[in-house]
Formats: structure tokens, sequence, C-alpha cells
């Protein structure tokens, strides 16, 4: 059931980006100097679907990048918060093994 509703989602979605580059194959430069020099190091001819798709993609990166240091924080307290259970369940133990009575019958050796 998820694999046919994930094919229904995902199949339209990809027709519509193969229509896009398609239909936006022509060339485009791509000038990287934001002062407008006339250099041709800084110039870039390419087609307007892949200038597209890699500004999409530098976005997702930014995003995930961001996102993933604003976390952070939340990641620090998980560890802090698991070793404190670690170090609570270990004592624990010890006081159990501190308090446990011997069992009738048993000899001490």
């Amino acid at each position: 059931m998820k694999t046919l509703l994930k094919w229904l989602i995902l199949s339209p979605i990809a027709i519509v980006i193969v229509t896009f580059a398609i239909i936006n194959r022509q060339v485009v430069p791509v000038i990287f100097d934001p002062f407008g020099s006339d250099d041709p190091g800084l110039r870039l001819q390419a087609p307007l679907f892949f200038v597209m798709f890699a500004a999409a993609m530098a976005g997702v990166v930014a995003g995930g990048l961001a996102t993933w240091i604003a976390q952070g924080r939340h990641r620090r307290a998980l560890r802090d918060a698991r070793a404190d259970v670690a170090h609570l369940r270990a004592e624990a133990d010890r006081m159990r093994n501190m308090t446990a009575l011997p069992t009738p019958g048993a000899r001490a050796s």
C-alpha cells in the first residue's frame, strides 16, 4: 500500500520535472561577479533547467545545514540525558547488589 501511494505521488512530480527540463533547454549565461565586470572566467553558459535545479539543490543543502546547526543544542541535551540515565542505572544496580539479602539456605563462602 505504501509503495503504491509513493508511486502515485512521485510519478506526477517526476513527469513535471522532466517536462520542465525539456521545455527549458535554452542556454543562459550565469555570471558570478556581483560587480558586473566582463571577466569571462566568472561567466558560465548552462541550460536554464540546470541552473534552476542547481539553485534548488543549493537551497535544500543550505536549509538542511541551517536546521542541523539550529538543533545542535537538542542533540547535546539528548546526549547528556542518555549519559545521566546510564549513570543512574549503574547506580541503581550497585545499590540493588549492596542491599540484596542472601536467599534462605544459601551458604556463605
